[in-house]
């Protein structure tokens, strides 16, 4: 029997920010760039729950977001506090809840700054079946009792019989949630969802399944598995295993990272050497310190990207004959490859841009 959990801390970083600031209890705050009165680039990183409630989300570009404030406000709602990422203090309060998360559970997989797989089933092997359950319910409890005590913040937890089950779970039951969905639970627990809550289908696909009267779960587990292989190709073959609640992936402390990369949109796009020249060796110095941070040896591949005004996309990698790890042979590698943009041997019009980023990859 498997008994996986996921946990989700909740806004993640627009909860820290009102935490460390009483007097934006209760006030909607978006986390992200420089909104500039409806001008500014870039997105929204984190909304909490009063600003989602205005229609704000991550992901959303920081001026929609400004916008859907200034409205919410004229119509009397509370005003929105943008604020700034603050990186460091955010991975700062991830280490104290991963630390949590270790001293209750010896087998997790930590998935992004504020997310974590949990695999209970070694600390659950009751011989009454509902009582491995209902252990696991209480190593959850304890986990966010601590994390509550500790750090003054919630976390959304979902436990199913693997990691599909329990990350759709803790999405559903948002925020401060807690649920468990058994395996003979599955068919009760999908059948509902809207098609676009399966991971990896997006809107486009979701527009298409809606066009073919598809729109819960219980729709697409009728549809066979050829025929969402000729819709599909080798998708449909996941999505026919993940409809039905099937995923056999293990948790692993062992993440293996395959690529570093930093990226940054600029206020206004540019084609002035110095500026853009100076603002990739900013991301150069952030790429190594994370590349050193994760304790890899080296890279032996460079990969820079470019976006144009009209969001044309362009990206370049070149591999290096041996494996480095210094901050002066990424400025020197990554400025190779972006001096050719700044005129027209790659940027035959001068299109001014809009982003850069710039990568590490192929570790030793």
């Amino acid at each position: 029997m498997r008994i996986i959990a996921h946990l989700d801390m909740d806004a993640y970083f627009a909860a820290i920010e009102e935490r460390d600031n009483p007097e934006f209890a209760g006030l909607p705050i978006v986390v992200g760039a420089d909104p500039k009165n409806g001008m500014g680039r870039g997105v929204v990183s984190t909304a909490n729950y009063c600003a989602r409630h205005y229609g704000i989300h991550s992901a959303m570009p920081i001026s929609k977001a400004w916008r859907l404030a200034y409205a919410a406000a004229k119509r009397g709602g509370p005003k929105t506090i943008f604020l700034p990422v603050s990186m460091d203090k955010y991975l700062e309060v991830s280490d104290k809840i991963i630390g949590i998360v270790q001293n209750n559970t010896s087998i997790f997989e930590q998935t992004s700054i504020d997310e974590a797989y949990l695999d209970l089933s070694s600390q659950c092997q009751e011989k009454n079946i509902i009582g491995g359950w209902e252990k696991a319910i209480e190593i959850i409890k304890t986990i966010k009792k601590e994390i509550w005590e500790n750090e003054h913040l919630t976390a959304s937890v979902g436990i199913g019989p693997n990691k599909l089950i329990a990350k759709l779970i803790s999405a559903k039951f948002k925020p401060d949630g807690l649920k468990a969905v058994r395996s003979d639970e599955i068919n009760s627990f999908l059948d509902p969802l809207p098609v676009g809550d399966i991971p990896g289908i997006g809107p486009k696909t979701e527009e298409f399944l809606h066009r073919q009267k598809i729109f819960k779960v219980s729709d697409l587990k009728k549809i066979s598995y050829e025929q969402l292989v000729s819709w599909f190709g080798k998708w449909g073959s996941d999505i026919y295993q993940k409809v039905r609640g099937e995923d056999y992936s293990k948790v692993s402390n062992d993440r293996e990272v395959k690529s570093i990369s930093e990226q940054e949109t600029f206020e206004k796009d540019t084609l002035e050497a110095s500026f853009l020249i100076g603002r990739l060796e900013a991301m150069a110095k952030r790429v190594i310190k994370r590349l050193h941070g994760e304790k890899i040896k080296g890279f032996k591949t460079v990969t820079l990207t470019v976006r144009f005004f009209d969001f044309e996309t362009k990206s370049k990698a070149h591999t290096l004959k041996s494996v480095a790890d210094s901050f002066d042979i990424l400025k020197i590698e990554s400025l190779k490859l972006l001096l050719p943009f700044l005129d027209r041997r790659a940027n035959p019009r001068l299109k001014p841009i809009r982003l850069i980023g710039v990568g590490v990859e192929n570790f030793n």
